[in-house]
Protein backbone atom coordinates (compact mmCIF):
# COMPACT_ATOMS: atom_id res chain seq x y z
CA UNK A 1 0.00 0.00 0.00
CA UNK A 2 2.73 2.43 1.00
CA UNK A 3 4.55 1.55 -2.52
CA UNK A 4 1.54 2.36 -4.27
CA UNK A 5 0.90 6.11 -2.35
CA UNK A 6 4.58 6.60 -3.47
CA UNK A 7 3.95 6.08 -6.39
CA UNK A 8 0.81 8.04 -7.37
CA UNK A 9 2.73 11.27 -5.69
CA UNK A 10 5.17 10.73 -7.80
CA UNK A 11 3.09 10.37 -11.31
CA UNK A 12 1.03 13.66 -10.07
CA UNK A 13 3.98 15.62 -9.47
CA UNK A 14 5.67 14.78 -12.86
CA UNK A 15 2.22 16.42 -14.03
CA UNK A 16 2.01 19.05 -12.30
CA UNK A 17 5.87 19.96 -13.31
CA UNK A 18 5.19 19.28 -17.04
CA UNK A 19 1.90 21.70 -16.85
CA UNK A 20 3.88 24.17 -15.54
CA UNK A 21 6.89 24.16 -18.06
CA UNK A 22 4.44 24.19 -20.45
CA UNK A 23 2.56 27.39 -19.65
CA UNK A 24 5.51 28.91 -19.09
CA UNK A 25 6.81 28.44 -22.51
CA UNK A 26 3.10 29.67 -23.57
CA UNK A 27 3.67 32.91 -21.70
CA UNK A 28 7.09 33.55 -22.83
CA UNK A 29 5.62 32.52 -26.84
CA UNK A 30 2.77 34.64 -26.68
CA UNK A 31 3.27 37.84 -24.24
CA UNK A 32 0.64 40.42 -25.07
CA UNK A 33 2.28 43.17 -27.18
CA UNK A 34 1.39 47.05 -25.92
CA UNK A 35 -1.89 48.93 -27.68
CA UNK A 36 -1.00 51.08 -30.36
CA UNK A 37 -1.61 54.90 -29.79
CA UNK A 38 -2.18 57.34 -33.43
CA UNK A 39 0.74 59.10 -33.16
CA UNK A 40 -0.15 63.27 -32.06
CA UNK A 41 0.19 65.66 -35.14
CA UNK A 42 3.63 67.52 -34.66
CA UNK A 43 3.42 71.41 -35.46
CA UNK A 44 7.29 71.64 -35.48
CA UNK A 45 9.08 72.57 -38.39
CA UNK A 46 9.69 75.03 -41.21
CA UNK A 47 6.63 75.44 -43.86
CA UNK A 48 6.06 77.00 -46.85
CA UNK A 49 2.89 77.89 -49.25
CA UNK A 50 0.52 79.81 -50.51
CA UNK A 51 -2.64 82.06 -49.92
CA UNK A 52 -5.52 83.18 -52.03
CA UNK A 53 -8.89 85.38 -50.59
CA UNK A 54 -9.94 88.69 -50.48
CA UNK A 55 -8.89 92.14 -49.37
CA UNK A 56 -10.69 95.53 -48.19
CA UNK A 57 -8.85 99.32 -48.80
CA UNK A 58 -10.30 102.15 -46.74
CA UNK A 59 -8.10 104.64 -48.96
CA UNK A 60 -7.66 108.29 -47.59
CA UNK A 61 -6.04 111.34 -48.86
CA UNK A 62 -6.28 115.35 -47.39
CA UNK A 63 -4.61 118.49 -49.24
CA UNK A 64 -1.96 119.18 -46.79
CA UNK A 65 -1.24 122.78 -48.05
CA UNK A 66 1.72 123.23 -48.79
CA UNK A 67 1.46 123.92 -52.68
CA UNK A 68 -1.60 123.50 -54.91
CA UNK A 69 -0.39 125.61 -58.13
CA UNK A 70 -3.49 122.93 -60.00
CA UNK A 71 -6.39 121.22 -58.94
CA UNK A 72 -9.30 122.96 -56.88
CA UNK A 73 -9.23 121.07 -53.32
CA UNK A 74 -8.02 123.82 -50.49
CA UNK A 75 -5.76 122.65 -48.03
CA UNK A 76 -8.03 120.46 -45.36
CA UNK A 77 -10.28 118.47 -47.92
CA UNK A 78 -9.56 115.28 -49.56
CA UNK A 79 -11.78 112.44 -49.73
CA UNK A 80 -11.81 108.57 -48.04
CA UNK A 81 -13.00 105.85 -50.50
CA UNK A 82 -12.85 102.08 -50.20
CA UNK A 83 -11.95 99.37 -52.79
CA UNK A 84 -11.81 95.77 -52.66
CA UNK A 85 -10.57 93.08 -55.01
CA UNK A 86 -8.53 89.46 -54.97
CA UNK A 87 -5.61 88.94 -53.51
CA UNK A 88 -3.41 86.11 -53.21
CA UNK A 89 0.71 85.13 -52.36
CA UNK A 90 3.28 83.30 -50.47
CA UNK A 91 4.23 82.60 -46.51
CA UNK A 92 7.16 81.00 -45.43
CA UNK A 93 7.54 80.38 -41.77
CA UNK A 94 8.72 77.84 -38.93
CA UNK A 95 6.41 76.52 -35.93
CA UNK A 96 7.68 74.94 -32.76
CA UNK A 97 5.43 73.37 -30.27
CA UNK A 98 5.21 72.96 -26.69
CA UNK A 99 2.86 70.10 -25.27
CA UNK A 100 -0.41 71.83 -26.84
CA UNK A 101 1.18 75.37 -27.44
CA UNK A 102 2.85 76.30 -30.62
CA UNK A 103 5.03 79.54 -31.18
CA UNK A 104 6.33 80.70 -34.61
CA UNK A 105 7.03 83.23 -37.00
CA UNK A 106 6.02 84.00 -40.35
CA UNK A 107 6.28 86.39 -43.32
CA UNK A 108 4.24 86.85 -46.24
CA UNK A 109 4.03 88.77 -49.73
CA UNK A 110 0.98 88.98 -51.45
CA UNK A 111 -0.41 90.89 -54.58
CA UNK A 112 -3.77 92.93 -54.70
CA UNK A 113 -6.27 94.97 -56.80
CA UNK A 114 -7.35 97.29 -54.89
CA UNK A 115 -8.16 100.51 -56.48
CA UNK A 116 -10.64 103.27 -56.65
CA UNK A 117 -11.47 106.83 -58.54
CA UNK A 118 -13.09 109.53 -57.07
CA UNK A 119 -14.41 112.92 -59.13
CA UNK A 120 -14.16 116.25 -57.58
CA UNK A 121 -17.08 117.93 -59.17
CA UNK A 122 -16.17 121.64 -57.50
CA UNK A 123 -16.11 123.50 -60.68
CA UNK A 124 -17.59 120.49 -63.14
CA UNK A 125 -18.81 117.26 -63.55
CA UNK A 126 -15.37 115.61 -62.99
CA UNK A 127 -12.50 117.96 -62.59
CA UNK A 128 -9.83 116.82 -60.67
CA UNK A 129 -10.24 112.93 -61.17
CA UNK A 130 -8.20 110.77 -58.15
CA UNK A 131 -6.98 107.60 -58.78
CA UNK A 132 -5.16 105.07 -55.99
CA UNK A 133 -3.81 101.60 -55.92
CA UNK A 134 -2.79 99.65 -53.40
CA UNK A 135 -1.26 96.23 -55.22
CA UNK A 136 1.83 94.75 -53.01
CA UNK A 137 1.66 94.00 -49.38
CA UNK A 138 3.88 92.66 -46.86
CA UNK A 139 3.76 91.00 -43.12
CA UNK A 140 6.24 89.91 -41.09
CA UNK A 141 4.57 88.35 -37.46
CA UNK A 142 4.82 86.19 -34.67
CA UNK A 143 2.56 83.91 -33.93
CA UNK A 144 0.99 81.83 -30.90
CA UNK A 145 -1.63 79.11 -31.18
CA UNK A 146 -3.16 76.00 -29.45
CA UNK A 147 -3.05 72.26 -30.45
CA UNK A 148 -5.48 70.08 -30.04
CA UNK A 149 -4.49 66.83 -32.34
CA UNK A 150 -4.22 67.89 -35.75
CA UNK A 151 -6.21 71.28 -35.29
CA UNK A 152 -4.26 74.83 -34.28
CA UNK A 153 -6.13 78.08 -33.01
CA UNK A 154 -4.05 81.07 -33.32
CA UNK A 155 -3.54 84.44 -32.87
CA UNK A 156 -0.86 86.56 -34.74
CA UNK A 157 0.88 90.35 -34.56
CA UNK A 158 3.92 92.05 -36.21
CA UNK A 159 5.01 94.17 -38.93
CA UNK A 160 2.89 95.39 -42.25
CA UNK A 161 3.71 96.92 -45.38
CA UNK A 162 1.69 98.06 -48.49
CA UNK A 163 2.97 99.83 -51.81
CA UNK A 164 0.40 102.52 -52.07
CA UNK A 165 0.23 105.07 -55.43
CA UNK A 166 -1.76 107.97 -56.01
CA UNK A 167 -2.77 110.02 -58.97
CA UNK A 168 -4.63 113.43 -60.08
CA UNK A 169 -5.48 115.01 -63.86
CA UNK A 170 -6.68 117.99 -63.48
CA UNK A 171 -8.42 118.54 -67.32
CA UNK A 172 -10.24 121.90 -66.51
CA UNK A 173 -8.76 125.52 -67.54
CA UNK A 174 -7.39 127.71 -66.33
CA UNK A 175 -4.80 125.31 -63.57
CA UNK A 176 -4.50 122.47 -65.53
CA UNK A 177 -2.33 119.47 -64.97
CA UNK A 178 -1.81 116.23 -64.00
CA UNK A 179 0.60 113.65 -61.82
CA UNK A 180 1.17 110.73 -59.40
CA UNK A 181 3.49 109.53 -57.11
CA UNK A 182 3.74 105.69 -55.30
CA UNK A 183 5.24 105.02 -52.07
CA UNK A 184 6.12 102.24 -49.47
CA UNK A 185 3.49 102.54 -46.54
CA UNK A 186 4.91 101.32 -43.18
CA UNK A 187 2.31 99.54 -40.49
CA UNK A 188 1.10 96.81 -37.66
CA UNK A 189 -0.80 94.13 -38.42
CA UNK A 190 -3.01 91.50 -36.00
CA UNK A 191 -4.73 88.55 -36.87
CA UNK A 192 -5.92 85.22 -36.30
CA UNK A 193 -6.67 81.91 -38.08
CA UNK A 194 -7.67 78.35 -37.76
CA UNK A 195 -5.15 75.62 -39.36
CA UNK A 196 -5.55 71.71 -39.97
CA UNK A 197 -2.87 69.00 -40.39
CA UNK A 198 -4.49 66.66 -43.29
CA UNK A 199 -1.28 64.84 -43.40
CA UNK A 200 1.99 64.83 -41.33
CA UNK A 201 3.00 67.75 -44.01
CA UNK A 202 -0.26 69.64 -45.86
CA UNK A 203 -1.80 72.02 -43.98
CA UNK A 204 -5.21 73.49 -44.77
CA UNK A 205 -6.19 77.07 -43.10
CA UNK A 206 -8.54 80.01 -42.82
CA UNK A 207 -7.29 83.17 -41.46
CA UNK A 208 -8.55 87.17 -41.28
CA UNK A 209 -5.79 89.71 -40.98
CA UNK A 210 -6.20 93.41 -39.96
CA UNK A 211 -3.62 96.37 -40.63
CA UNK A 212 -3.38 100.02 -40.22
CA UNK A 213 -0.58 102.40 -41.49
CA UNK A 214 0.99 105.71 -41.57
CA UNK A 215 0.66 108.57 -43.80
CA UNK A 216 3.03 109.76 -46.32
CA UNK A 217 3.79 112.69 -48.35
CA UNK A 218 2.50 112.63 -52.32
CA UNK A 219 3.67 115.63 -54.48
CA UNK A 220 1.88 115.15 -57.39
CA UNK A 221 3.90 117.25 -59.66
CA UNK A 222 2.28 117.75 -63.41
CA UNK A 223 2.73 120.44 -66.24
CA UNK A 224 1.07 123.40 -63.71
CA UNK A 225 3.30 122.44 -60.28
CA UNK A 226 3.13 120.21 -57.44
CA UNK A 227 -0.45 119.76 -55.98
CA UNK A 228 0.18 117.89 -52.17
CA UNK A 229 -1.50 115.53 -50.22
CA UNK A 230 -0.97 113.33 -47.56
CA UNK A 231 -2.23 110.01 -48.45
CA UNK A 232 -2.30 106.31 -46.67
CA UNK A 233 -4.13 103.64 -46.82
CA UNK A 234 -6.29 103.94 -43.21
CA UNK A 235 -6.75 100.55 -42.85
CA UNK A 236 -6.36 96.85 -45.05
CA UNK A 237 -8.44 94.01 -43.99
CA UNK A 238 -8.44 90.76 -45.71
CA UNK A 239 -9.39 87.25 -45.59
CA UNK A 240 -8.01 84.06 -46.84
CA UNK A 241 -7.81 80.45 -47.52
CA UNK A 242 -4.47 78.85 -46.89
CA UNK A 243 -2.02 75.78 -47.96
CA UNK A 244 1.06 75.17 -46.79
CA UNK A 245 3.53 72.41 -47.12
CA UNK A 246 5.59 71.27 -43.74
CA UNK A 247 9.14 70.00 -43.71
CA UNK A 248 9.21 66.41 -41.81
CA UNK A 249 10.02 66.85 -38.00
CA UNK A 250 10.03 63.81 -35.26
CA UNK A 251 7.20 62.40 -34.44
CA UNK A 252 6.02 62.29 -31.16
CA UNK A 253 4.23 58.91 -29.72
CA UNK A 254 2.26 57.88 -26.55
CA UNK A 255 1.94 55.12 -24.90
Amino acid sequence: MRNKLIAAFACTTALVSTGAASAADLGARYTKAPAYVEPLFNWTGFYVGGHIGGAWTNEQFINNGFGAPFGDLVPGQGYRQRGAGIMGGAQIGYNWQANNYVFGMEGTISGLDNKGTVANTVFGAGDDIFTWRANVLATVVGRAGFAVQNNLFYIKGGYAGVNNRLNVSDTVAPATGSGGQTHWANGWTVGAGWEYGITRNWIVGLEYNYAAFGSQTYQLGGTSGNYTFDAKPRDIQWAVVRASYKFDAPVIARY
